[in-house]
């Protein structure tokens, strides 16, 4: 089964450049899996009940172009499979009343129990029958790696402004601290990031955002202060 979900992109989502924010990008794909999720029954309202959320542990986009201002922008959206405790979910991204295909994402979700803060094994649960369509959308994988020599190192502080009803980090709000830290010149074309989503960062704490700058793009990693790598990603300028 496929959904559709159409915006009207607003002012306050676009950049300098007149165009989508590759974050705000990012937030409207969250907010339509949600409004997926919620339209079969298993989504926020329904999962916090019972102690368990949403989580996003990584994301692939590819885009053509970035849309501007009151431009609307439609999502096509479906549940590709629900196996080995992570929810495959893929989306066509159109740009104009006459759906001009203009991206693609793919993204892998899990369940998370909030008090343990542990993945939940869910999906042979009732609530999840009959939601996934099948088709597979085909997107390369690319290797997240450590950057042993970063281009530059950034730290940013969790603050209130960067937390989820889920009491950490919102997932946009890391790559807003990426972009924010080393923006590459991908206006007029092809533009891929892919991101993963490591170890959850929580108020209070300080992240280095390290970045390496490469002849196709920027890579970028995020540690927190024990060293470990709580969000990594790559943008890809073809």
């Amino acid at each position: 089964m496929k959904y559709w979900y159409d915006y009207k992109i607003k002012y306050q989502d676009t950049d300098d450049r007149k165009k989508l924010r590759l974050y705000n990008l990012e937030n409207y794909l969250l907010e339509v899996a949600g409004t997926v999720a919620d339209d079969l029954g298993f989504g926020i309202a329904h999962l916090h009940p019972r102690g368990w959320t949403w989580i996003l542990t990584r994301m692939t986009i590819e885009m053509k172009e970035l849309p501007g201002p009151c431009e609307r922008i439609w999502f096509e959206t479906w549940i590709e499979g629900n196996a080995h405790m992570l929810s495959t979910r893929d989306f066509r991204i159109y740009v104009g009343e006459e759906k001009r295909l203009i991206g693609q994402c793919k993204s892998v979700w899990a369940v998370l129990d909030l008090e343990k803060r542990e993945i939940v094994n869910c999906f042979e649960d009732p609530i999840f029958e009959n939601s996934v369509d099948g088709e597979v959308l085909e997107v390369s994988r690319v290797r997240m790696t450590t950057i042993p020599e970063p281009t530059a190192i950034v730290p940013h502080k969790v603050v209130y402004s960067d937390l989820d009803y889920n009491r950490h980090c919102n997932s946009c709000k890391y790559l807003e601290a990426m972009l924010n830290a080393c923006r590459p010149d991908y206006y007029g074309k092809t533009v891929r990031l892919d991101i993963n989503y490591q170890k959850e960062a929580i108020e209070g704490e300080e992240l280095q955002t390290l970045y390496l700058t490469t002849p196709d793009g920027i890579q970028y990693q995020q540690k927190n202060e024990q060293g470990e790598t709580s969000c990594s990603a790559k943008i890809t300028i073809a």
